[in-house]
Formats: structure tokens, sequence, C-alpha cells
């Protein structure tokens, strides 16, 4: 008896969940007779195409032929849910099942969303704020993307698709289940799977996602610190046109090589006051955002922990105050300080570039370091070793 109690709840919460979808938009799926697909059953799985027609017509005759019942009741036999069960199972059989995504894409991005902030306001970790700029980047690419060809829902062994004409945004969807839709225009499946608390999960997946993530991510910078991450837009105050003239030159020939080379490390080094850090960021500004460049601005805490996003196509770090984070391991200073090797391993590449795929493919990222010192002497040598810093430069106007 207890277990019919629970029986019975499971399926009213079914049937209510049901009613739902059904009240919130969602419609019953109706699978049509494709005659090219019933050709495809017919000449390639005969066997089993014949054992399942016959099942069904037996099915059928056992409902008819029954003595113990009058010739109408046999006949109303036909349409009991038994007889009608087996007639759907069949013609689910012979006609194709709503699109489905395939899951040997390459490229993926998830998100969980809304992203929950586990810590105190004062002490956001850089984690929270990649997965935001993750999240971000997601939702971009939905809005990009706009109202999709198909929407689908299974539940309760039915199929339910969304009318498209009454699609509005993915937050009035009501997911039960697993939600699919596809954008046919650009060959890409969201699969948006529910959370508790009405969190969700939202997957992209599709050939080629770069095209679409570079559009999403467009003009967006992070300053990940320890205490104060945050996502938004480069700041720059003064534009590259307000420094020296040999700057303003130097700053021309940054541009050049970034156009020429997939990866660079620059190094301005100079007095308090001569405009490095501004600099860095009018560079930001004004070179990299309009070639596509994700902008991160790491201090201290943010160094040794931080690892380029794999699915970003562009990527500038800037780093201010390098003498006091790749300081020289021979001194006692450097010690007790492991940032050097964080560091070194960024410009090298070695922390996101060294490791194939299981595609065999290795991943091109496109990176900019820009790095700022009040003086060389403190660095170590091996930051200024040849293949680690292409340009250096020394600022010695006095710009603030």
């Amino acid at each position: 008896m207890e277990f019919d109690y629970f029986s019975s709840n499971e399926d009213s919460t079914t049937n209510k969940n049901r009613r739902n979808l059904l009240a919130s938009g969602w419609r019953a799926f109706q699978r049509d007779f494709d005659l090219g697909f019933f050709w495809q059953i017919l000449f390639h799985d005969t066997q089993e195409l014949n054992k399942r027609t016959i099942d069904l017509l037996s099915y059928y005759a056992d409902a008819l032929g029954r003595t113990n019942y009058s010739w109408w009741s046999n006949i109303l036999n036909v349409a009991s849910d038994y007889t009608r069960s087996e007639f759907e199972k069949y013609w689910n059989y012979i006609t194709p099942a709503p699109l489905t995504p395939d899951y040997r894409y390459k490229d993926t991005l998830s998100t969980e969303t809304p992203i929950v902030q586990l810590v105190s306001r004062n002490s956001i970790p850089i984690d929270y704020v990649l997965n935001r700029l993750q999240e971000i980047t997601v939702l971009r690419v939905l809005e990009i993307l706009g109202s999709p060809d198909i929407i689908t829902q299974y539940y309760a062994e039915s199929d339910f698709y969304y009318p498209v004409d009454k699609f509005v945004n993915w937050e009035r969807i009501d997911v039960i289940n697993t939600v699919l839709a596809y954008w046919s225009k650009y060959d890409v499946w969201l699969q948006i799977t529910p959370y508790e608390r009405g969190r969700r999960q939202y997957s992209l997946m599709a050939i080629d996602l770069k095209p679409l993530i570079n559009k999403a991510t467009y003009d967006l910078a992070m300053m990940l610190s320890g205490y104060k991450s945050r996502v938004g837009k480069v700041h720059s105050q003064f534009p590259i046109n307000s420094f020296p003239k040999n700057i303003q030159e130097f700053s021309d020939t940054i541009q050049q090589t970034i156009l020429d080379q997939k990866q660079l490390a620059v190094l301005v080094h100079g007095e308090p006051g001569t405009g490095k850090t501004a600099w860095t960021q009018a560079v930001a500004k004004e070179i990299l955002v309009p070639l596509g460049f994700v902008i991160f601005i790491l201090d201290h805490d943010a160094i040794t922990n931080f690892i380029p996003p794999t699915y970003l196509e562009n990527i500038c770090l800037i780093i201010n105050e390098a003498d006091n984070l790749a300081q020289d391991r021979a001194s006692e200073a450097a010690q007790n300080n492991n940032k050097t090797e964080h560091i070194l391993s960024l410009l090298d590449g070695t922390v996101y570039q060294s490791v194939i795929d299981d595609s065999g493919i290795q991943i091109q990222q496109r990176l900019v370091v820009l790095m700022t010192c009040n003086t060389t002497d403190r660095l170590d040598p091996a930051m200024l070793r040849k293949g680690r810093v292409d340009l250096i430069y020394e600022f010695n106007h006095k710009f603030v």
C-alpha cells in the first residue's frame, strides 16, 4: 500500500508538471510521417520493421478476437490505453524524432546562471569573476543568436515544443527537464538543464563557436584582484596622442607587431609619474580592444592563480609593478615569492599552450602582455631573456 501511495503522488506531480508546461505555452510535439525516413528504415532495418509490424497487428488481433466480450466491446478495445500505447511506440519508430544535438561538437561553452557569490563582498575571489565572464559570454552569444528555429523539451515520455513565434527570452521559458534549441544559420545548439532554486545551466555546442564568442566578448575588460575584482570595460583617462611623440611612435610599433605575430610581451620602465600605467590602459583601449582583445588587469594576488580562459581567442594581460612581482630569485626578498615562475610561464605560454588537446590541435591563442616597472634592476634575469620580452622601452618624461 505504501508503494501505491508514492506512485500516486509521483503520477500527480507528473500530471501537474504537464499541465504547467501546456499552460506556459509548450505544445505536444506531433511526429509527422516522412516518406524518405520510412524508406531508409524499410531498406536498412527491414527485419526490425517486420517484427514491430507483426507485433502491432497481433495486439489488434488480440483486441478484436477476444471471445469473452461482445463484438462491439472488442472494437472498443482497439482504442484502449494498452493498444494505443503500442501504436504510439510503432509510430515513433517509423517517424523521425525531433532534432537533437551532435554531442561530438568540439566547441562547447557552458555556464551556470545566475552565478552565486559564495564569499563576502569585500573578498571576491578571481574565480567568481572568471565565472561571471563566462556567464556574460554565453548570455551575450544567446542575444546575438536571437530566436531559434526550434525549441523542444522531453518530459514524461513525451516530446514538447515551444512555438518560436512566441519566444521572448530564455528566462520566460519553463524548464522542467532538459530543453534543447537549434539555430540552423549558425549550426549552434543550446542545452538548458534546470538546477535547484531556479538556477540553470546553459551549454552552447557548435562546430565553431569562436566567431560568436569574439563578437560577444568585444570591449570586455576584467580587473582581477583578491578583494575588488570586477568585469567591465577598460578605462583610459589619457589618449595615446597626449603622450610624447617618441611614445606615440613606440605605440605604433607595438600595433604593427601585434598584427604581425601571435604573441607579444612588452616591458616599459621608468620613474613613478612617467605615465606607464596610463599608457598601458590607452594601448588596451585604442589598439587592442578594436582588434578584439579581451583585457585582463592582474594585481599581485591574481598572478599566482590566473590561467587565461581557453575559449577566448585574443587576450591581453596588463601587469603593473612587475619589478615587485618577478623579482630576481637570487635575492633574499624573492625567496618566498613564487610569482616570478607564474609570470615566466605566462610569457612562455607554458601554462596553457604546451598541452595538445585530444583532437591533436594546439590552441592558437593570441596573447599580448603589457608590463610596467620602476626599474629593471630588480627583475629576474630570466624575464629579460631573449624570446620572453619582445620590446622594452624607457619612459623618462614626467607625464603625471
